[in-house]
């Protein structure tokens, strides 16, 4: 383990899988996690997590929310020699996550491992889609690609898997890597998005029980289920419980055209795919941001979407935005300027106590 701060918590969230629907061994960790603080999570029927700290002042409270699920596989067909035929589950594509080892999330609690496959490249036939890959005619699609599990389809029905059972990357290729200058380094692993987001609530969390600190409006820092399928867990959730301002806090892509930069400064989202965030609040956390020393980036996509988007999409709170941690590689194994979790820690906590 480094000494970095708040790196063991992340090494311990990163090996836990959890596609989408699946989402039960994160909540259990997390619900250890928040136990341990000396406080109780709430869950709802659907599987999300929450704290609820009471604030001083009466009114509808603010909401902090990261998601707890993670892109996979889903399997799609299950051949007579045991292999599998997989779609993505959320946006993963074949060529970020290559072959390797991969672990099925069976029924029962069983994890089954895999290994993805794209098969043989010792080919000349242009029909093969190795072969066209090799040529760039196309590249590697779901439909190039299998599951080996080395089972028969009646052992696999064993252990719990069937179409529609979900895959992951293996826990031992996740990282992380420590890499660039001591003093600010990199770090990549497999899927930040969004541990980091949940990393970031638990540390804020814990900084203000530590402090004793009541926040002025209700504060509840949440854990939604399935980001990835569709900002469902986040639409329930605020649907159902009364908040005026919902912040997603999760992971910041950074495609060229944003000209984000991995220098630590957190960043948040003035518009994505499906809305426009209240810039009134973007102007808070921009000053919350330079009472905690940094200053907020700033983004627009249009590809892209949080469950802060989902929010504003059923009408369940007038006040929303998205801030998180700018990280290259999205979807795949990604790359963070590690101090971005401290300032992105003490932005929220600035932004909690002020408001």
């Amino acid at each position: 383990m480094s000494d970095l701060p708040f790196y063991d918590l992340f090494c311990r969230l990163l090996p836990i899988p959890c596609p989408s629907g699946r989402e039960e061994r994160m909540a259990a960790f997390l619900t250890g996690e928040i136990e341990a603080l000396g406080v109780q999570s709430q869950e709802d029927a659907q599987g999300n997590l929450w704290v609820e700290l009471p604030g001083s002042e009466p009114g509808p409270g603010i909401a902090l929310a990261s998601h707890m699920d993670e892109i996979g596989m889903v399997v799609t067909a299950i051949n007579d020699d045991g292999t599998l035929q997989v779609q993505r589950s959320g946006g993963l594509f074949p060529w970020k996550i290559g072959e390797g080892p991969v672990t099925l999330v069976g029924e029962d609690q069983d994890l089954v491992p895999a290994h993805l496959s794209f098969g043989s490249g010792h080919t000349n036939d242009p029909a093969d889609p190795i072969q066209q890959f090799a040529t760039g005619q196309r590249g590697i699609t779901w439909r190039d690609t299998r599951l080996i599990t080395g089972l028969t389809p009646a052992q696999l029905k064993a252990r719990g898997v069937r179409v529609g059972t979900c895959a992951v990357r293996a826990a031992q290729t996740r990282g992380p890597s420590i890499f660039g200058p001591e003093e600010d380094p990199l770090v990549s692993a497999w899927l930040f998005d969004n541990r980091g987001g949940s990393l970031v609530l638990l540390e804020l969390l814990k900084r203000l029980l530590q402090g004793q600190v009541q926040p002025s409006q209700t504060l509840f820092l949440c854990f939604m289920v399935q980001e990835e399928g569709g900002l469902l867990g986040a639409k329930g959730w605020a649907q159902r419980q009364e908040v005026e301002t919902f912040i997603a806090v999760d992971s910041t892509p950074m495609p060229a055209e944003t000209r984000l930069m991995l220098d630590g400064r957190p960043a948040t989202w003035s518009k994505d795919r499906g809305a426009h965030f209240h810039q009134g609040l973007i102007t808070e956390l921009a000053v919350a941001a330079g009472h905690a020393g940094t200053e907020l980036q700033y983004a627009v996509y249009s590809a892209a979407a949080s469950d802060a988007t989902g929010v504003l999409e059923v009408g369940a709170a007038p006040r929303c935005a998205t801030i998180g941690y700018p990280r290259e590689n999205s979807h795949g194994y990604e790359v963070v300027r590690w101090s971005v979790f401290g300032h992105l820690i003490n932005t929220l906590y600035e932004y909690v106590v002020r408001t």
